[in-house]
C-alpha cells in the first residue's frame, strides 16, 4: 500500500522558516519517481510549489529562491525547506508522488498525503 504522510506544518510570523517532511511508503523515492509539493488556500485551486526527480528540482516562480526541495533516501523522505515565509504562503501543503507528464499539474500525480497546515502571520 502506498502512503504519503506530511508533517512539519505550523504557525510562524512573516520572515520565519519551516521545514515540511513527506514520508513515503510503498515505493522508494530514489526509484525515478517524481515527488511534488502543492498547496491549497481556502477558496483557491491547488497550486504547484515544487517537484524533485532524482537530482533535478523545479520550483514555481512564487517560491523560487525561498523554498528548497530535497530528499533523504535513507529515510525515504522528501523535505520542503521554506524560508522568508510570507502571509500569502498560508495554505494546506500536500506532497504527491507519480510520473506526471506535467509536474505542475496536480491531476498527473497518483498518490497524495493528507496535508499539513502552514499559517504565516504578518
Amino acid at each position: 500500500e502506498v502512503q504519503m504522510v506530511e508533517s512539519g506544518g505550523g504557525s510562524v510570523q512573516a520572515g520565519g522558516s519551516l521545514r515540511l517532511s513527506c514520508a513515503a511508503s510503498g515505493y522508494a523515492i530514489r526509484d525515478n519517481i517524481y515527488i511534488g509539493w502543492f498547496r491549497q488556500a481556502p477558496g483557491k485551486e491547488r497550486e504547484w510549489v515544487a517537484t524533485i526527480f532524482e537530482v533535478e528540482t523545479y520550483y514555481s516562480d512564487s517560491v523560487k529562491g525561498r523554498f528548497t526541495i530535497s530528499h533523504e533516501d535513507a529515510k525515504n523522505t522528501v523535505y520542503l525547506q521554506m524560508n522568508s515565509l510570507k502571509p500569502e504562503d498560508t495554505a494546506m501543503y500536500y506532497c504527491a508522488a507519480g510520473w506526471p507528464r506535467d509536474w505542475a499539474r496536480p491531476n498527473d500525480y497518483n498518490d497524495w498525503g493528507q496535508g499539513t497546515q502552514v499559517t504565516v502571520s504578518s
